[in-house]
């Protein structure tokens, strides 16, 4: 498990540009050492999975399209902890002039990048498959991001910065729709995966922590 922290923290710190004025080896092997800690706070840069609370599935995606709604790269709930693809990088608002390691306070604006293809987390007003409530999806890639990728941290109870297993909402800036999933799962898609939508009222069903990931040092001045 530490070998494939560090190889993922490697990757993050050599492969991925946060506007971060330096990056090496030996920063890698420090955020992988803070990912086996409790509480740590949440910075840009950092790759994470998202758990949601109440069925304990991961935010997951893949390459593979949604067969109705708008056919964009479908966002399902993974049941397996050890995945690929459910790493996401947190990311800034476009054009905001924030860097790697600055932490995140609650009611900001960000962005989640799914980490194997590039895309963004996204939501509309398409429906979503299962329930009817609203699409999520990724969609874009590197130079490709709108609005529509746009989710305001809501943290649950009194924390001002967002940490590693504290409760928090994720909610769609054009939609009003929080992140959101229950046991509605996929039967044609293998794994037991369930769908995650929007749902525009705040519900037991779309809290979500920082679980599993690469949790990177904190940079910014207190």
């Amino acid at each position: 498990m530490a070998l494939s922290l560090f190889g993922l923290a490697l990757f993050l710190f050599l492969g991925l540009d946060l506007h971060s004025s330096s990056s090496s080896p030996s920063s890698a092997a420090s955020a992988a050492a803070v990912s086996s800690q409790e509480g740590v706070e949440i910075t840009y840069g950092a790759v994470i999975k998202l758990m949601h609370e109440k069925t304990k599935f991961r935010l997951h995606s893949h390459d593979v399209p949604y067969g109705s709604g708008s056919g964009q790269q479908s966002v399902t709930g993974f049941p397996n902890v050890d995945d690929s693809n459910s790493y996401w990088v947190v990311r800034p608002e476009s054009g905001t002039p924030l860097k790697q390691g600055d932490t995140i306070k609650s009611g900001t604006i960000i962005r989640l990048q799914h980490m194997k293809t590039r895309k963004w987390l996204h939501s509309h007003l398409h429906a979503s498959p299962i329930s009817g409530n609203l699409e999520v999806s990724c969609f874009g890639g590197e130079q490709e991001s709108d609005t529509g990728d746009y989710w305001r941290v809501m943290i649950e109870g009194s924390g001002k910065t967002w940490k590693q297993n504290q409760r928090i909402r994720l909610q769609h800036i054009d939609t009003g729709g929080y992140l959101h999933s229950h046991d509605k799962k996929y039967t044609r898609i293998a794994g037991g995966q369930q769908e995650v939508c929007g749902v525009r009222e705040k519900r037991a069903d779309n809290v979500w922590l920082a679980a599993e990931g690469v949790y990177l040092p904190v940079t910014e001045s207190k």
